[in-house]
């Protein structure tokens, strides 16, 4: 049986009313009975023997009760050594650092967590004052707004660097409390704080990833722009100039393709460690992006010095880098825009530094191109046409023109090769010389050479079953496309779709493409060769095949670059070239087929030397599908 602190109460309340009660009924009892007073006193004697009974029986009939009522402070007593038991675990265990001093300030207890955090054991702190503790980073002032906190409010919170016994500062956030007793009166101050190194270390590193490159290690963008505009203002101030380079690595892309991004991203380590080499101090390098590096020198205030830098820098990114097993080649082509000539702003400098860059690259890459004003026009015009060739891909203004090859042996058309023209609504036919290289550079070829490719297939199959009888249909593959990998996939689905027979269709791959990456170019060839299509080398001549790797590819054919067909027959230099070329595909039994060919007596000098096929404006002209004559 167990009763509470109310049930007790109770109890007692209402022993005390019926010991009232009896008492004042029994006085008037016998005042009511008589007036003697020996009588009175004799009744008072027995009414307080009846109390007694009375008492004696209500407490033998509750003793269990009265019994439960007394264990009451006992069990009261139990839970409050409990609960100051389980108090002085949470004290001791947490992971917070806890300090307890009196009210004069000297310390009288702390936990384990302080101990292990400051490296002070319990015995050396004990009756000191916490300025043992004092960094030096703080000064009179602050201490003092803490004592004003605790006076005014009774707590104080915040940062504060503190010192190990190791000697080590370190910062902590602290909070501490003024404790006060029953009478209001001051009694202990409670200091409880966290070691919070591990966060601001995590917010350096957090402050220098927004700022850097997190794989090289350069200066990202962000902070090049603002290091930009720092040394031009520094320029202008000195009456100086400064020259801004902007490098990108040439087909890189391939790299990632054919190799993985893991060695990618390793040989851009490497190409930030060797171009730090080449620059040395007082010039900032950062990676602004992918294979993109900016950099500025102040030292450079005249367009040679700019050129020279630009130029050792090619140079020495030429050399192989050798990791892994690997040895690779990377070239890199830079744009160049000077201050204060080219731009008064780094926002502008910056623009006109890449249009300096695209024209470097359009002038065959692996080389350095300075900013003029006819290139922020051109700049202009190629962010208009790109966004205006991405609206022509969706209102379907792309055309497929064919132009005729012709055997120059029978002087008949064979075959015809698929080219894309652009039909824009207000300027009409655009030449393919001014949207190609942007969609090169945008990413956009790959798109349209994959509806190109589906497009011809189709009119191959009207073509076919109108009885028009033609060897094959030639559709140029950029490097863009080539260096996907689900090339193979996209052309099985073409075929599949339109249901042309796959000997019927040839795939044109650049020389440049094929050599970029010549292991995965050769996987990529021998795949697409299972789908029994043909394959030919494009503008064979420009690049640098290994006639090794050339024997090892299932092509079937060679397409003499129209450069080295420009100067027949009268370039004595051209003559050698294609005579080379000829007897070299003869040689590998494959077919050759030239280019560019606009005058009868060319037609005539590759017909001496044995090259089998010719296109080019002699033969016809690239024309839509209805307009192509079978004459």
């Amino acid at each position: 049986m167990s009763v509470s602190v109310r049930d007790a109460l109770r109890m007692a309340g209402l022993y005390v009313l019926l010991s009232i009660l009896w008492l004042a009924l029994s006085e008037l009892v016998l005042h009511g009975m008589t007036e003697d007073p020996l009588a009175l006193a004799v009744g008072r004697q027995i009414n307080v023997v009846l109390w007694v009974l009375l008492s004696a029986a209500l407490i033998f009939v509750s003793r269990a009760r009265l019994l439960d009522f007394i264990g009451i402070g006992a069990r009261l007593r139990s839970e409050d050594r409990e609960r100051l038991r389980m108090a002085a675990a949470v004290f001791d265990s947490t992971l917070e650092g806890v300090l307890v001093t009196d009210r004069n300030g000297l310390i009288v207890h702390v936990n384990r967590a302080f101990m292990r955090i400051t490296g002070y054991q319990q015995e050396e702190v004990i009756g000191q004052r916490p300025s043992k503790f004092k960094s030096g980073r703080h000064g009179a002032p602050f201490y003092q707004q803490i004592y004003a906190a605790l006076a005014e409010q009774g707590e104080w919170s915040g940062e504060i660097w503190n010192r190990r016994k190791s000697g080590e500062i370190y910062p902590q956030w602290q909070t501490i409390c003024a404790i006060r007793d029953d009478s209001g009166e001051l009694s202990h101050y409670v200091a409880v704080f966290s070691d919070i190194s591990v966060i601001k270390h995590t917010e350096q590193e957090l402050a220098y990833l927004v700022h850097h490159d997190p794989l090289t290690g350069l200066p990202n963008r962000l902070l090049f722009n603002d290091r930009a505009m720092q040394a031009m203002a520094a320029a202008q101030a000195n009456k100086r100039g400064c020259a801004l380079l902007l490098l990108d690595l040439d087909h890189f892309q391939s790299i990632n393709d054919g190799l993985g991004h893991t060695i990618g991203d390793q040989l851009l380590k490497l190409v930030g460690e060797r171009l730090r080499e080449v620059l040395g101090n007082g010039v900032t390098l950062a990676r602004l992006g992918g294979d993109e590096f900016g950099v500025l020198a102040e030292s450079c205030q005249q367009v040679g010095q700019a050129g020279k830098l630009a130029q050792s820098i090619i140079e020495r990114l030429k050399e192989p880098f050798c990791f892994e097993g690997n040895r690779l080649f990377i070239s890199a082509s830079i744009g160049i825009s000077l201050f204060p000539n080219d731009a008064l702003s780094a926002e502008q400098l910056l623009r006109n530094a890449d249009s300096a860059l695209f024209k470097a690259k359009s002038n065959g890459r692996a080389c350095y191109a300075l900013y003029t004003e006819e290139l922020t026009a051109h700049a202009q015009q190629r962010v208009e046409t790109a966004g205006e060739l991405r609206r022509a891909l969706e209102q379907q203004e792309l055309r497929v023109f064919f132009q005729p090859v012709h055997d120059l042996f029978t002087a008949r058309m064979i075959g015809v090769e698929a080219l894309v023209r652009w039909q824009h609504p207000v300027r009409g036919l655009v030449p393919p010389g001014e949207f190609i290289p942007i969609a090169e550079r945008t990413g956009m070829i790959a798109e349209i050479d994959a509806w190109v490719l589906c497009q011809a297939c189709r009119q191959m199959m009207r073509w076919q079953a109108e009885g028009r009888q033609l060897a094959f249909v030639a559709v140029n593959i950029s490097s863009r496309l080539f260096s996907q990998r689900d090339l193979y996939r996209q052309v099985a689905n073409a075929l599949h779709d339109t249901g042309l027979d796959p000997s019927l269709l040839e795939l044109e791959v650049t020389e440049s493409a094929v050599m970029e990456d010549p292991e995965v170019a050769l996987e990529q060839l021998h795949r697409l060769r299972e789908l029994g299509v043909t394959l030919a080398i494009d503008d064979f001549g420009t690049g640098y095949s290994s006639l090794l790797r050339l024997k090892r590819m299932p092509v079937q054919k060679l397409k003499i670059d129209q450069g080295f067909v420009a100067g027949l027959p009268h370039d004595e230099d051209d003559i050698a070239i294609v005579r080379v070329i000829i007897a070299l595909a003869r040689s590998m039994g494959m077919q050759v087929h030239a280019e560019g060919v606009e005058q009868a007596e060319q037609a005539r000098f590759l017909l001496e030397q044995q090259c089998q096929l010719g296109q080019g404006y002699w033969f016809g002209r690239p024309v839509p599908a209805a307009e192509l004559h079978w004459g």
